[in-house]
């Protein structure tokens, strides 16, 4: 197979994640689930999937539709790269196992699928907060807790983001 043919694979459709979770699953294997736009790959992104990739066996990454991105009003401009494009270059990471696109607002159904036994967000949300109302509260954290699963966020590297990149390249 060639690598480009194994990149690929790692782009899956939410109805064909549940065969190769059942196979981690029976294989005991611990199974991460974060989502993101990851519209501009940077050392910030990479530093991030590979600490939640260390907190199980298995990387399952939810990734915004280009749609999806559109409606969280970033700038008119996102995403710069096509939700394809994205895919690719994350499928591409060795930490990323598999990659699911989401065209929702949240990846709430999605979780739902993977009922993750880790659920990882960035840092500037908080594992403890139960208010759905919150801007800190993280999506699904309910779903996995009710499974005995954990909820952990990574510290965000400082000076890396999109919205950063994009503001240098037009100075």
């Amino acid at each position: 197979m060639s690598y480009n043919s194994k990149l690929t694979k790692k782009i899956i459709s939410a109805n064909d994640i549940v065969r190769e979770l059942n196979l981690y699953r029976f294989h005991s294997q611990k199974i991460v689930f974060t989502n993101g736009c990851f519209d501009i790959l940077h050392r910030g992104h990479v530093e991030y999937l590979t600490k939640a990739r260390d907190l199980g066996n298995v990387l399952v990454l939810g990734l915004n539709t280009d749609a999806s991105v559109k409606r969280q009003n970033k700038s008119p401009e996102r995403p710069i790269n096509n939700q394809e494009t994205r895919a690719m270059i994350l499928a591409a990471l060795e930490c990323v196992d598999h990659i699911l696109f989401f065209d929702e607002n949240t990846p709430l159904e999605l979780i739902k699928i993977v009922q993750p036994d880790v659920l990882v967000k960035g840092a500037d949300y908080d594992a403890k907060e139960t208010d759905p109302k919150s801007k800190k509260y993280i999506v699904g954290s309910d779903i996995v807790k009710a499974r005995g699963g954990d909820v952990a966020t990574i510290d965000l590297t400082e000076g890396f983001s999109p919205t950063g990149l994009i503001s240098k390249l037009k100075d």
